[in-house]
């Protein structure tokens, strides 16, 4: 169990008590006290959650993980949950039948990022919890705001409606997969699976939770998010028998091809010379630009400050071609990109070493924007690499999907709104997250439903050490897990409402 410290847990109380929401949520009063009891059992469940690595990555906590979220799922109420197998890493799907005129959809990732303890205050796994000067109590681990935390505050959410004796306002379908850090690679086999598919057919919408709210309190919405594809460009003796098997002497540099020059020769062509801009050919044919009320929303979201509190953050000077910071986001949320997260070849030690590497290896991932398609992507770059001869530069996809785009009148954010409005947090919307996950899987065909982001609170680090979730709060303003909690509460009746007008 922990210990709220003192002062901290009448913070929370009094900011329970002051969300405006009673008319929406029935007897709201009693579900915060239900909440407040629940708070060291929920921060247990959240380390407890933590201290598991789910890494699809290295393949490490799985099918564990699989098992372990069937269990969540169970102990908040949900009816029936199992595990469902694909070509990779396990996924689950979970129903909670509520007798409710209303069904949404809930969408988890139980994966996350890879770590180095090394680079991290505390150990990764341990679930510490720690102040942030300023901004109350956190929990410091691996997963925790990415999402974790966010999944474990909704779980608590639905169990505190139960708990206080009463359906909720809408019957759920969870999808839970464990390959979203690796582009999401098989998520598709589990919603076409006919049960999964048919239950969320029946829904207005699905939602991922997220810490989305700002140091001031403000809160964001997100009105969809740019696809990613990760895949691998290889050079190498594996590729072609112009290039050595292994490491070999540099000196045969003068006689035999290196397979790292050919890679960099390749990757080349992929960006213009300025350096960002694709250079794939056709690449932009299918871009949709943005609308004039998405350039509006953008304008709209820039506050005082914001431009060197991100530069800070980001650790950069400028943006490119220094641009101003509007035109700069306007870019950010509809340029598709070409990205090199890492090269590898030959030697990487101290000092030097005499040898020609026998292997290069690109990894890199492009960023989607409405109307392009993983599939499109993939066959532009390999068509683009072939029309150029470089038929030995493998190209292997680990995974990816398409862009999301949700409107901005759909129940899913109409709901967000109404709650923001109602309970007083500021709150901006923007076109879509320069950022991805999956939602397209839901946006798009059969199911063709509005898929959104929705959740307050705050947390940072998520894919960098020290990845940290706000659990206790100074400022009344800013949610911490009970508040979220509530925040998950209100958005469900929320959601009640608008379908039923």
């Amino acid at each position: 169990m922990t210990r709220r410290l003192p002062g901290l847990g009448m913070v929370a109380a009094i900011a329970l008590a002051a969300v405006p929401l009673a008319a929406e949520t029935p007897d709201r009063a009693q579900i915060v006290t239900t909440v407040d009891a629940q708070h060291d059992a929920t921060v247990k469940a959240l380390q407890d959650w933590v201290a598991l690595p789910t890494i699809a990555a290295e393949k490490r906590g799985t099918p564990e993980g699989a098992e372990y979220m069937r269990k969540l799922a169970l102990d908040a109420g949900f009816q029936q949950a199992k595990v469902i197998p694909t070509d990779g890493v396990p996924a689950v799907f979970a129903t909670l039948d509520a007798g409710a005129k209303t069904t949404v959809g809930i969408y988890f990732m139980y994966d996350v990022k890879q770590f180095d303890p090394a680079e991290w205050n505390s150990p990764p796994l341990d679930a510490k919890l720690v102040e942030r000067p300023g901004e109350g109590t956190a929990i410091v681990g691996r997963g925790v705001v990415n999402q974790k935390g966010p999944q474990i505050a909704f779980l608590a959410a639905i169990k505190a409606i139960q708990a206080s004796g009463r359906k909720l306002p809408v019957n759920l379908v969870l999808v839970a997969e464990g390959e979203e850090e690796v582009a999401s690679t098989h998520f598709d086999q589990v919603v076409a699976v006919p049960e999964v598919q048919g239950a969320l057919s029946k829904a207005i919408g699905v939602f991922i939770p997220a810490a989305n709210q700002n140091r001031d309190g403000s809160a964001g919405i997100t009105l969809g998010a740019k696809g990613a594809v990760e895949f691998q460009l290889v050079v190498g003796g594996e590729t072609s028998d112009k290039y050595p098997k292994t490491d070999i002497h540099s000196s045969n540099h003068a006689r035999i091809e290196s397979p790292a020059w050919r890679l960099v020769k390749a990757l080349d062509t992929l960006v213009a010379d300025d350096g960002h801009t694709p250079a794939i050919d056709g690449w932009f044919e299918n871009v949709q630009p943005l609308t004039a009320r998405q350039k509006e929303l953008i304008a709209q979201s820039v506050k005082p400050g914001a431009e060197a509190g991100e530069k800070a953050l980001l650790g950069v000077g400028r943006w490119i071609d220094d641009e101003a910071y509007v035109t700069s986001l306007e870019r950010f949320f509809s340029q598709p990109t070409v990205n090199i997260q890492g090269l590898v070849a030959g030697y990487t030690g101290e000092g030097g070493k005499t040898v020609l590497p026998g292997r290069a290896e690109a990894k890199l991932e492009f960023r989607l924007v409405p109307n392009m398609t993983k599939d499109e992507a993939v066959t532009k770059l390999r068509a683009h690499l072939a029309k150029r001869g470089f038929n030995d530069v493998h190209v292997t996809v680990s995974g990816g999907y398409g862009p999301n785009e949700t409107d901005e009148d759909s129940i899913l954010i109409r709901a967000q709104k109404q709650m923001f409005d109602e309970s007083g947090v500021p709150y901006t919307i923007r076109p879509r997250n320069a950022g991805s996950w999956p939602g397209v899987v839901f946006n798009g065909p059969p199911l063709n439903l509005p898929a959104s982001q929705f959740g307050l609170g705050r947390g940072g680090g998520a894919h960098a050490p020290n990845e940290w979730f706000l659990i206790e709060s100074t400022d009344p303003k800013v949610y911490g897990l009970d508040e979220v909690t509530m925040a998950y509460v209100d958005y469900l009746y929320a959601l009640a409402e608008e379908a039923a007008k």
